[in-house]
């Protein structure tokens, strides 16, 4: 029997808290002339909200589909046939390897901190290396969720808890128009995985943890590992639909297996081995392929010492700087074997017991 729990959720906003939060937006005084126009703007919202238009623009789902008459959202749509696209090219042996290069801080020179990151200069040294190489150095840096307008990554709201189908690949989750969340930028970093040969991620450790928005596409990432490709078969998010497809016998399809990866990590006090492992955990558990034991690195910038001169503590370490190099091309190496049917993965055809 299928029991679904109920009873978190709190009530609906009044119109009068919507107001508040609509227009906390348009506190600049250089809005003072449009009032009119922005009140009838937020009548159009509040209509939005209270009928729960997520997705105001819809088509059948058509050929494919467990069920073809289902209304898809568009952007949807077009999100899947991306990664699609993206698919073929990255089978196509005739194409150039493709390395993602993830800058995985939040500090950059463009907001408050007023100056650049040393995972950011770790990132370009590591472009140089693919550049170089003759592939293409796809630099994904996240940092601009801080510093660049419309820029966001939403979380995830944790559909696979309920049941895996219910979890899209990729998320139908956002945009949610309905709830004035229309920009989500995972829409692109999907296309942008699936794209790649290779994905070397750079982080710094906050807090023995991975920074905010490398954790945000972590965890928007949870599609891609048993994410369910047919929004129709649940019709959209019908929890006892998913509930009942899981019930049945669901594969967990590995959307992004087989590609490589490569890490580096770095602190000044604690947690990289830990945020390192936890990564290449992650990683693995996805069915990508780590390059080797260069391929994976945490070090210290600058143990113990003040932050106002960690760039100077980098630019002394030139053994780290090397190294950060090798990760680059221990990837180069491993995307190479990959592509060319040498690199081994000796439990690629096992069939686990536990699929999940």
């Amino acid at each position: 029997m299928i029991n679904i729990r109920k009873g978190q959720t709190g009530e609906p906003l009044t119109r009068e808290v919507f107001h508040e939060r609509f227009m906390v937006r348009y506190m600049d005084p250089a809005y003072g002339t449009e009032l009119e126009a922005i009140a009838r703007l937020e009548d159009i919202a509040w209509e939005s909200y209270t009928e729960g238009r997520k997705e105001p623009i819809t088509r059948p789902a058509g050929p494919g589909f467990a069920d073809p008459s289902y209304e898809v959202s568009v952007q949807w749509l077009d999100t899947r046939q991306k990664l699609k696209d993206a698919q073929a090219q990255w089978g196509d042996p005739a194409n150039p390897s493709r390395v993602l290069v993830i800058a995985g801080g939040a500090r950059n020179d463009g907001t408050c901190p007023g100056e650049m990151s040393k995972t950011w200069r770790m990132t370009n040294w590591v472009r140089e290396i693919v550049q170089a190489a003759g592939a293409h150095a796809d630099v994904l840096d996240l940092s601009l969720i801080t510093s660049e307008y419309g820029r966001a990554i939403h979380p995830c709201k944790g559909c696979v808890g309920t049941a895996m189908p219910l979890c899209h690949w990729p998320c139908s989750c956002y945009p949610n128009h309905a709830l004035d969340q229309a920009e989500d930028w995972m829409a692109e970093i999907y296309e942008r995985w699936v794209s790649a040969h290779g994905v070397i991620i750079l982080t710094p450790t906050y807090w023995y943890q991975s920074p905010s928005p490398l954790k945000l596409m972590i965890d928007r990432l949870v599609c891609a590992d048993g994410g369910n490709p047919d929004p129709s078969s649940t019709h959209g998010k019908k929890v006892a639909e998913a509930k009942q497809i899981e019930k049945d016998g669901w594969d967990f399809p590995k959307h992004l297996s087989g590609r490589v990866y490569g890490l580096v990590v770095h602190g000044d006090v604690a947690g990289i081995e830990s945020q390192r492992r936890n990564l290449g955990d992650w990683l693995d558990w996805m069915g990508l392929i780590d390059a080797g034991k260069q391929s994976t690195l945490d070090r210290y910038v600058g143990y113990y010492e003040p932050y106002w001169n960690s760039h100077d503590a980098l630019d002394k370490d030139t053994a780290l700087q090397e190294e950060v190099r090798n990760v680059a091309r221990a990837v180069l190496n491993a995307v190479g074997e990959l592509r060319a049917g040498r690199l081994s993965q000796p439990d690629h055809a096992l069939n686990t017991p536990r699929a999940k």
